[in-house]
């Protein structure tokens, strides 16, 4: 079961044609981001949905009940979406409290009871409800945001970067209480975002936008091991590629002979995630099968290390090592070998 479905979205910016027959679907209870680059059309199919956008054709479906359609077009507040701004968008003249309660009726006998509830929802302190915003860090302006979008019980959420302005520190703990919100509340959620580890982490369903258009949606996990195409493997993380020969599933490179589940054949592309990739001591005894090569450079993170590797017949590649694995030293000589298999692309 869909909660919400937009379908031939067309839609653009003066006569700059963005959105180019959009389909979506997100299904009730789910958590879907939009992923792609900046200017492929993300944040105006989400506008569409929330109707801060009129397209020029398509439809646009919420909890089974059209809000979008020829000859309709249903008000911003009366589609049953919560929304959450980039930067939250809070009223700097209102209290917490009445940030979080404008949308409800003032004389309802509810509203302070609701008003507590979502403070323990967003893991906010009760006493922060008479402060301004400005009194707030960026994570707690963030969540403030977040329980106005649920004060009136919404079907869906939309989330429109809602992680982007906060520094590296903040953003995790800030994804992980939103989360947890949202989980809460049980509503559906559709966020878009630039950031790969955001939508990997975040969401159970992933779609990719380039262009305009829609290349791929599935889970984190299909989407990032299985691409549909070239462009979705490379934004989706790290890419290591080399050029091989292509046989009956059977690919020939400079790292070996690999399975793939390409049926091209010939001369192709062959492309890896750097955690696929495993390094080995040139001079540890036994080590027999594998490329030889040199280490470049290592990019060194904490939780894991990027190691650069220049083989000896010139390809560039990088493999990927967790922590707690030995870092190889610049100028060390490795063989570099291959786990699982590998996606081909033809040349």
């Amino acid at each position: 079961m869909s909660e919400l479905k937009a379908e031939g979205i067309v839609a653009g910016h003066g006569a700059t044609t963005v959105l180019h027959g959009v389909d979506l679907t997100v299904p009730a209870g789910s958590t879907t981001a939009i992923l792609g680059p900046s200017g492929c059309g993300k944040t105006t199919l989400l506008r569409v949905i929330a109707g801060f956008h009129r397209p020029d054709a398509g439809r646009v479906v919420v909890a089974d009940r059209d809000v979008f359609g020829a000859g309709l077009n249903i008000a911003p507040e009366h589609r049953g979406l919560g929304y959450v701004a980039q930067e939250g968008a809070l009223f700097p003249h209102l209290s917490v409290a009445d940030n979080i309660t404008f949308g409800l009726r003032r004389g309802d006998p509810g509203r302070a009871t609701r008003l507590t509830e979502l403070l323990d929802l967003v893991g906010l302190p009760r006493e922060v409800a008479g402060r301004s915003p400005d009194q707030l860090s960026g994570g707690q302006q963030q969540r403030v945001a977040l329980a106005r979008a649920l004060a009136r019980r919404p079907r869906v959420v939309l989330l429109d970067e809602p992680f982007s302005s906060l520094d590296a520190g903040l953003r995790a703990s800030t994804r992980r209480a939103v989360a947890d919100a949202l989980a809460a509340e049980g509503v559906t959620v559709l966020m878009v975002t630039h950031d790969q580890d955001e939508a990997l982490s975040f969401a159970d369903q992933i779609v990719v936008m380039d262009a305009g258009r829609i290349l791929q949606a599935g889970s984190p996990l299909d989407v990032y091991t299985a691409p549909a195409d070239r462009v979705t493997a490379g934004f989706l993380g790290d890419l290591v590629t080399v050029v091989g020969r292509a046989h009956d599933g059977r690919v020939e490179s400079a790292l070996g002979t690999h399975a793939t589940d390409s049926a091209a054949e010939g001369a192709v592309e062959v492309a890896l995630r750097p955690e696929q990739i495993v390094l080995h001591s040139a001079d540890q005894p036994g080590i027999r099968t594998g490329a030889f090569g040199t280490v470049r450079h290592c990019d060194y993170f904490g939780h894991d290390a990027l190691v650069h590797v220049a083989l000896d017949d010139g390809s560039e590649i990088a493999a990927r090592l967790g922590a707690g694995g030995q870092v190889p030293r610049t100028g060390e000589r490795v063989t570099a070998s291959v786990t699982g298999s590998v996606l081909t692309y033809p040349l």
